[in-house]
């Protein structure tokens, strides 16, 4: 596919970069400029494909290639970046990403290499970089940085190719998606990743548990450890940078799942209890936990321990089923960590919003304030079609209170899979909750977007007021049906008209 016929680019803004002193780290931001000679640096998440300098036809440059070629090289080999944190040692990956998270900001308050470097080597933020995919741009995932949010792609045996994932993932990162989860199912499951890692900037998350069931034919009784670990190392040899790993279902949980209103409704959650209770034998992702992780050190690919038992509906939010499954993950969190692999908690699910605050509460205690990655939550049932939405909300609110990671939801959630249109669409929503919470939460970096918007539309500057917002695009065309009888953008708000327009109202007050 020649992903140059996918047009990452944004209206009126460029691509700008940050070197350190020493010129060994060069960080892409996307620089916007703006009507009255002001500009504002944003993070951005789609890389070389935003400078016109480099030719991506061929493939993005290996940013990192170099970093671990002397690691590689070195008497002391390759290591994760959280072994790296533990003995004080600041890579380059580090320096890296406290620059994209301040976004050209100056002041006090800001992330530095040391907070970034301290917070892997506790557990509390996980840097996904797995060696054989350097065409990924580093990023972090902690409640201390810009709350991330991913965007599920993947064929299925009923729909889609391997260009079409690609371009759907290209255009996720195009509207801000941090990171991309490839969850085909389908055929050419080896050959769709693979064009996926090497056209993407962005960390890519995978469940290794759906390509083994390939291989086992799709029949859950012909899986087995072998078959999944041999997986696991094809992944980890493509460049795949975490992945989901059901390992904290056990068969004890089993029997308080059965008894909710809707049952498992994780994929990989349902297919490890019917193979557990196929095989009268405990999960072998719980069993191999340690030689997972041997494996995974190799690589430094980061765990997404998978929420199996994640609630489908309100009724079964925070049930003893989900909480059990949330203790066993933490015990596995310390033996990761101990083993210097990095590691994401995921989360729910559907949860009503009362019910929200005690998730967070819970996995900060059992799970020692690893990184939370949830799914929404959504906080009604009764969404389908909107459920972008019901999501968002619950997104923002967990996000406020510490989670790192958000899995966008598209409005086909439960109904259908998404097309381009869906995903831009659920990707600007997540970036808006994400967003709401950075502000919240008291993010260095995070007020400047929206007090730039506020003079932009104090001032009636309506080119900035488009390029300043997530979707330019969309707000350019919204306001153009508005004006298109006048030919030209006015002094006063579009929806109120020069009579009643407050702004211009208020304006005429302080000339007077």
């Amino acid at each position: 596919m020649d992903t140059k016929k996918t047009d990452l680019s944004l209206p009126d803004s460029k691509k700008t970069y940050i070197t350190t002193a020493d010129g060994d780290v060069k960080v892409g931001m996307r620089r916007l400029d703006l009507q009255n000679g002001e500009h504002i640096t944003l993070y951005d998440t789609t890389g070389a494909y935003t400078d016109p300098d480099i030719d991506t036809s061929n493939g993005l440059p290996k940013l990192k290639e170099r970093w671990n070629n002397a690691r590689m090289n070195s008497s002391e080999g390759f290591h994760t970046q959280l072994w790296y944190a533990k003995r004080g040692i600041i890579t380059p990956e580090m320096r890296y990403v406290a620059i994209r998270e301040n976004q050209g900001a100056e002041g006090e308050n800001l992330i530095t290499p040391e907070m970034v470097c301290e917070d892997i080597a506790k557990g509390h933020a996980v840097l996904p970089s797995n060696r054989c995919h350097p065409e990924c741009e580093p990023m972090i995932i902690g409640s201390r940085y810009l709350v991330k949010i991913n965007a599920n792609i993947g064929n299925s045996a009923l729909g889609s190719d391997t260009d079409k994932e690609v371009e759907k993932a290209l255009w996720a990162i195009k509207w801000g998606a941090d990171t991309v989860m490839d969850l085909s199912t389908g055929k050419n499951i080896h050959a769709t990743r693979e064009a996926i890692l090497r056209a993407t900037p962005v960390p890519i998350g995978t469940v290794p548990l759906y390509q083994a069931l390939e291989k086992a034919g799709g029949k859950v009784e012909n899986l087995t450890w072998e078959l999944f670990y041999d997986t696991l190392v094809e992944q980890c040899e493509q460049g795949v940078d975490y992945f989901t790993i059901h390992a904290g279902l056990l068969r004890e949980h089993i029997e308080a799942a059965t008894r909710r209103t809707t049952g498992i409704v994780s994929r990989g959650g349902s297919i490890m209890a019917k193979w557990m209770s196929l095989n009268n034998c405990e999960n072998f992702a719980y069993t191999h936990f340690e030689e997972i992780c041997e494996l995974m050190r190799r690589y430094d690919v980061a765990f997404s321990l998978g929420d199996g038992l994640r609630p489908g509906s309100l009724a079964d939010a925070n049930d003893a089923a989900q909480f059990g499954e949330l203790d066993t993950l933490g015990r596995l969190q310390q033996i990761a960590l101990a083993n210097d692999v990095q590691t994401i908690i995921e989360g729910p699910g559907h949860v009503p919003m009362q019910m929200i605050k005690e998730n967070m509460t819970r996995q900060i205690e059992s799970c020692h304030g690893a990184p939370f990655y949830t799914l929404g939550p959504l906080v009604s049932d009764i969404g389908a079609g909107y459920d972008h939405i019901t999501s968002a909300i619950g997104g923002a609110m967990i996000a406020w209170m510490g989670t790192s990671m958000l899995c966008y939801v598209t409005c086909k959630e439960h109904l259908s899979l998404p097309d381009q249109n869906d995903v831009r669409e659920g990707v600007v929503t997540f970036k808006l909750a994400a967003h709401a919470a950075d502000i919240a939460k008291g993010h260095p970096a995070a007020m400047a977007r929206d007090n730039a918007m506020s003079k932009a539309r104090y001032q009636f500057r309506w080119r900035d007021q488009f390029n300043l917002s997530l979707d330019p695009e969309k707000a350019r065309e919204y306001h153009s049906e508005m004006i298109k009888n006048t030919g030209h953008d006015n002094e006063f708000c579009a929806m109120c008209g020069p009579d009643f327009c407050a702004m211009r109202i208020t304006k005429s007050i302080k000339n007077e």
